[in-house]
């Protein structure tokens, strides 16, 4: 799952980042209210945590914009002030959510887990293609014959990739989609973890393989 986190305290940003990685989530991070409008505008995320004061813009008025235009991503609203005023105008302006700063890490797990849940019950827990499964909920890879905890970035790409199988997925779609547009990452990471992959999937004896095509990406066939 992608979240966009809007949050200008960088230490602060920086810790949340680090217990959200841990936990399976993939995120991008802007620290104005005009960066998270224009990374809304340029790709999905599957939820925001919107800090309500912000320079350039204000989360209220990220929130107002997003919603007047149509999108209904799930948004967790963050703020350092407890006035019920505060809540009820986020609430209002089309938040799911708020949490007022400071929070327990568990209880911000448990809030986007809750606003996200629609999503997730409309996706199926498990993918299957060919003779492997892919389990969303607990990130495990498995076929008749065995099974591997996915790390992370694994889960991700082959995530991507059974979702959307015989389907070219190029090198920069997926350090957009998973590493992020500010990740210093390379494209070759992107080959280290289709290896990590291939081997994996020969290890289970799946039938199905990730195809690679010359100058064009990466695509999941059977054998």
């Amino acid at each position: 799952m992608r979240l966009l986190l809007a949050e200008d305290e960088k230490a602060l940003s920086k810790a949340l980042t680090a217990i959200l990685e841990r936990n399976h989530y993939s995120v991008d991070t802007v620290f104005d209210g005009q960066e998270a409008l224009e990374y809304l505008e340029a790709d999905n995320y599957d939820c925001v945590i919107l800090d309500i004061m912000m320079p350039k813009i204000d989360g209220i008025t990220v929130l107002k914009e997003i919603r007047k235009k149509g999108n209904l991503i799930p948004v967790l609203m963050l703020t350092a002030k407890s006035e019920v005023d505060d809540k009820v105008m986020g609430l209002d302006a089309g938040a799911n959510d708020y949490l007022t700063k400071p929070f327990h890490t568990k209880e911000l797990l448990a809030r986007i887990r809750a606003i996200t849940r629609t999503q997730m019950a409309q996706a199926d827990s498990k993918i299957q293609f060919g003779n492997v499964s892919l389990d969303r909920a607990t990130f495990e890879l498995s076929t008749p014959t065995g099974s591997f905890q996915l790390a992370n970035k694994e889960f991700q790409m082959l995530e991507l990739m059974m979702s959307n199988p015989h389907n070219l997925i190029s090198g920069e779609r997926f350090l957009e989609k998973i590493w992020g547009y500010d990740s210093d990452a390379e494209l070759n990471v992107v080959w280290v973890y289709i290896s990590y992959l291939r081997k994996k999937l020969t290890a289970l004896h799946a039938n199905i393989q990730i195809k690679a095509t010359r100058n064009a990406g990466y695509s999941l066939e059977k054998i």
